[in-house]
């Protein structure tokens, strides 16, 4: 059994929680709308603003390890949406790089980053951004979001641009992010 699939979900106040008959759940709260569907081999009950999930052993169309990594997998997927909805998440990525700039327009952002044309990206309409360049800092752009998956796909579309490199510490990171660094060739020439 998945320790973290035993873990009962708590659902906060301010938060609805459905589950349709085809194992779909979805969850509506103040920050946005989230719907998950859920494999038959895992049941939910939801009883008193807890919602529980439990391994169905009468279905045997898939095997037991793979019911016990559902299980788990259903639950982190379910309680991510529950705290999406009702506390949202943010990440914040710095351009590091002299000349790197970076603005918006609604959703749609301009990334200079050293080639010779501008990089254009529209996000989805589900996250909000800002950007922000003050003189004497690296720009920093945030993102923010109710749906935890979609957030990391875009910051990971976002850092493939310019992956930061290990030899001067440039590119695109998150803020606070520590890239450990290499010596260049001069170090071993002696």
């Amino acid at each position: 059994m998945s320790r973290i699939g035993k873990m009962p979900i708590t659902i906060p106040a301010g938060v609805t929680m459905k589950i349709s008959d085809d194992n779909v759940v979805t969850v509506k709260g103040k920050e946005g709308e989230l719907s998950q569907a859920v494999h038959p081999s895992i049941k939910l009950n939801l009883a008193d603003g807890v919602l529980n999930l439990e391994i169905d052993e009468t279905n045997d169309t898939v095997e037991t390890k793979q019911k016990q990594a559902f299980h788990g997998l259903y639950r982190a997927l379910i309680n991510n949406m529950v705290v999406g909805v009702s506390q949202g998440y943010q990440k914040q990525m710095e351009l590091v790089g002299v000349g790197y700039r970076v603005s918006n327009q609604g959703n749609l952002v301009e990334f200079s980053l050293g080639y010779t044309h501008s990089i254009f990206i529209q996000l989805p309409a589900e996250i909000k951004v800002e950007t922000k360049s003050e003189r004497n800092q690296n720009p920093q752009i945030i993102l923010k979001s109710c749906d935890k998956q979609l957030l990391g796909q875009v910051c990971a579309k976002i850092r493939s641009f310019r992956k930061p490199e290990p030899y001067k510490g440039k590119g695109i990171l998150f803020l606070g992010e520590q890239i450990r660094r290499k010596s260049g060739k001069s170090a071993g020439a002696k």
